[in-house]
C-alpha cells in the first residue's frame, strides 16, 4: 500500500519500505520541476504550531504548502499554549474542523501523539525532543542525490545521541544504510529504538570512538551538544572532558572515504560540533539538505493531503 492520504507521520517507521521509495521519488521530481504549475493543495490549509523556535521548518513548510497551491497558518505557543492555555485534546478537536493538516514542532513526543489521537487530519512531526523525522527525509534526499540506493552505504553520527541520533537509527532500519554512531559514554541514543532496530534487522553499530566512526566512512553527519530544550545541561555538555574530540573539523573528515558528503542538520554552533571550515569543506553538503527540506516536504505533504 502505498496511499499516504490521510496518514500521520510521527516518526519515519510510519513508513514501509515500499512508501518511503514513492515519496523519495516525488521529492527528486519536485526538485527536478517536474510538477511546476500544478497545484495539488489548492484550497488546502495547514496549520503549523511551533513550541520552538524555527527557521527551516517554518519557511519550507510554509512555503511549500504556497508552491502546493495551498495555505499555511502559523501558531505560537505564546498563542495557543499547548496544555497550558486548553489541553492538546481541545486543540485538536478544534484545528480539524479548520483545517486539512497539522505540523507541530514541540518539545515533547508525546504532544504529537496526544494531537494525532484526537484529530482526524493527518499530523505531521516536524520536531520532537524523540525524533526529528522531517529533517531525515531532507537528509536521505540529499544523501541519494550523492550516491543513488542508499542501502548499505556506510554512514557515520558523530556527537550527541539525541533525537536526530534516533531517527538515523529508525532510518537504518528503513533504509537498510550501515550505520555507526559514536557519542561520548553516557549520551547514546534512545536504548529502546536502538534495540527495535537490531532486532528488526537494522545494521547499527554504537561506538565511542569518532575517529573510528569516521574512517571510511561515506556520509559524515553532526547535530548540536546541547538541543533546544537541554538548556540547563549545556555547561556540562560544553565541558571538554564530555565532547573532547567529537568535534567535525577538516581533520576528521579528512578520515571519511574520498567522495563523502558531510551532513549538518543546522543550525550550527561554530566552535563545538563543527567549524566553520567543515560547513565549508569541499565534501559539505549542508547547504544542498537544507533546500532539501523543502523538496522533501513537499512531497509529504503532496502524499499526505491531496484528495
Amino acid at each position: 500500500m502505498t496511499d499516504l492520504r490521510g496518514r500521520d507521520f510521527l516518526t519515519n517507521l510510519d513508513l514501509s519500505p515500499l512508501e518511503y521509495r514513492v515519496l523519495m521519488d516525488t521529492a527528486h521530481a519536485l526538485k527536478r520541476g517536474e510538477f511546476k504549475g500544478q497545484k495539488p493543495l489548492e484550497g488546502k490549509t495547514l496549520a503549523m504550531i511551533f513550541e520552538k523556535p524555527s527557521l527551516r521548518t517554518r519557511t519550507t513548510f510554509d512555503v511549500a504548502m504556497f508552491q502546493l497551491g495551498g495555505h499555511s497558518v502559523n501558531l505560537t505557543n505564546a498563542e495557543i499554549g499547548l496544555g497550558v492555555r486548553e489541553p492538546v485534546r481541545d486543540i485538536a478537536l478544534n484545528l480539524e474542523r479548520w483545517v486539512d493538516g497539522i505540523m507541530a514542532r514541540v518539545f515533547l513526543h508525546s504532544t504529537l501523539e496526544e494531537l494525532a489521537k484526537h484529530s482526524k487530519k493527518p499530523v505531521i512531526n516536524g520536531l520532537s525532543d524523540y525524533l526529528h523525522p522531517v529533517q531525515l527525509l531532507a537528509d536521505f534526499q540529499t544523501i541519494e542525490e550523492n550516491f543513488g540506493d542508499p542501502k548499505g552505504l556506510e554512514v557515520a553520527y558523530i556527537g550527541d545521541g539525541n533525537n536526530m541520533a534516533n531517527s538515523f537509527v529508525e532510518m537504518a532500519l528503513l533504509t537498510g544504510v550501515s550505520l555507526t554512531i559514536a557519542t561520548p559514554r553516557g549520551y547514546e541514543p534512545n536504548a529502546a529504538v536502538i534495540l527495535h532496530a537490531l532486532e528488526q534487522g537494522a545494521k547499527v553499530k554504537i561506538s565511542n570512538d569518532p575517529v573510528a566512526a569516521a574512517r571510511g566512512a561515506k556520509v559524515l553527519y553532526t547535530d548540536v551538544w546541547v538541543s533546544m530544550g537541554q538548556e540547563q545541561e549545556a555547561s556540562e555538555r560544553r565541558k571538554i572532558r564530555d565532547f573532547a574530540g567529537f568535534q567535525v573539523n577538516p581533520e576528521l573528515l579528512e578520515k571519511t572515504a574520498a567522495n563523502a558528503i558531510f551532513l549538518h542538520c543546522l543550525p550550527a554552533h561554530y566552535g563545538e560540533e563543527v567549524v566553520e571550515e567543515a560547513t565549508m569543506h569541499q565534501k559539505s553538503k549542508v547547504f544542498d539538505q537544507a533546500e532539501n527540506r523543502l523538496h522533501a516536504q513537499k512531497a509529504l505533504l503532496y502524499h499526505l493531503m491531496r484528495d
